[in-house]
């Protein structure tokens, strides 16, 4: 192949630094990749104006990177969730609009008072949106993002509506995920300037970095599967990728990518409701099936329908960079570098840069954890990048 990597690019992939910078703290998406990692990639493998595709796009770190790098970028997930999260995130704003939402954050915040009556929202109700944040300790913060959502329509236009229908997605996740301990209304009023505030200067230096650009402004977020990706018409009116940077879901691997976990492992799907985003999905649709299946065979099948579809889109001088782990390598790894030359892919090693016998990019996570097929709860996992072109 004609592009290289060098030790820089190692240094991105292990790096431990703190997700920070652009527009990437919007959302904590779950199991979501280092911007340096989506940076490096995309320095390492396009040029300007190049298009830079993720199929399986969760919080759109690599539309993010893509976009602030004068890149084309596209992206696609069959999570509503993610399509709003990446949608945020890669909208720029003008001074204008992040004032004028600095300005309603900042009066609701004043206004929120838990003794005000409040007109309850009984389609999202009847259909289990409110799981679990209805108990004598979350019914405060349930209460105030009632309060909260219907202002919205106070704001001028959809963008400044999705921007602070974000921060209160972030601040209500600061709030209820994984969290035993459920803050006060008093905590989550000051959060909410908290959130505002970092969230306002990462829209602004997403929004400088996208004007240097030369091409467009958005990127382009699609609710869909990466499966018949080349029937797509938005797909299709594009010039083929030059770079594909994805994290798969993770074979054997749950993720719970649809729920947060309230007081311990109580699950809601409160996230959709504040998004206003739909889901009906049980988590092995967001993980190409049950990770207890023996063989996996449906990820594999689901694995394989993503990337012979992609293969379609691409060309000889695409090249696929992936992040992904596995709940058992040694068997599930040569199991999924088969399908991706089923597909039609070939992988490339870059030996010389790497430490590990297999010729291949590894790196730990030591405080990620994931749950793993029969095995139960890991405290620390592996995450191996691949490399990809077009058989």
């Amino acid at each position: 192949m004609t592009t290289t990597i060098d030790h820089t690019f190692v240094d991105a992939v292990r790096s431990r630094e703190r997700i920070s910078g652009l527009s990437h703290n919007f959302y904590r998406y779950p199991a979501r990749f280092s911007p340096l990692f989506a940076r490096a990639a995309i320095a390492a493998f396009t040029n300007h104006g190049d298009v830079v595709l993720d199929p399986f796009m969760g919080g759109g770190t690599t539309l993010v990177e893509a976009r602030a790098a004068g890149r084309l970028a596209v992206g696609t997930d069959i999570n509503s969730l993610a399509v709003f999260v990446s949608t945020v995130k890669t909208t720029p704003l003008s001074h204008q609009d992040i004032n004028e939402v600095g300005e309603w954050v900042t009066t609701l915040s004043t206004d929120l008072n838990l003794h005000r009556p409040v007109d309850r929202d009984t389609t999202w109700i009847d259909q289990g949106y409110q799981k679990n944040i209805n108990t004598r300790k979350t019914w405060p913060i349930r209460k105030l993002l009632e309060m909260s959502l219907p202002n919205l329509q106070l704001l001028r236009t959809e963008g400044q509506r999705r921007f602070a229908r974000c921060v209160l997605l972030r601040t209500a996740q600061w709030a209820l995920d994984c969290r035993k301990d459920i803050p006060s209304a008093a905590k989550f009023r000051d959060q909410l300037l908290v959130s505002l505030d970092e969230m306002k200067e990462g829209a602004r230096e997403y929004a400088a970095a996208v004007g240097t650009s030369a091409r467009g402004t958005a990127a382009l977020c699609l609710h869909r599967s990466a499966a018949e990706i080349h029937l797509d018409r938005d797909v299709n009116g594009m010039a083929a990728p030059k770079l594909i940077v994805t994290s798969p879901p993770y074979p054997g691997v749950h993720v719970l990518y649809h729920r947060w976990q309230v007081q311990g492992r109580r699950e809601t799907p409160a996230p959709y409701w504040i998004a206003n985003s739909l889901d009906g999905d049980g988590a092995s649709f967001y993980t190409f099936g049950d990770r207890k299946q023996p063989n996996l065979m449906t990820y594999y099948d689901a694995a394989f329908a993503a990337f012979s579809s992609i293969a379609h889109i691409a060309r000889p001088e695409t090249t696929v960079v992936q992040m992904i782990a596995f709940s058992d390598s040694s068997w599930q790894l040569p199991e999924y570098l088969a399908t991706m030359q089923r597909a039609g892919f070939r992988e490339i090693l870059f030996r010389d840069l790497s430490d590990s016998k297999d010729g291949r990019l590894w790196r730990a996570i030591p405080n990620r954890k994931f749950y793993a097929d029969q095995k139960g709860e890991t405290a620390s996992s592996k995450e191996v990048v691949l490399f990809h072109r077009p058989a």
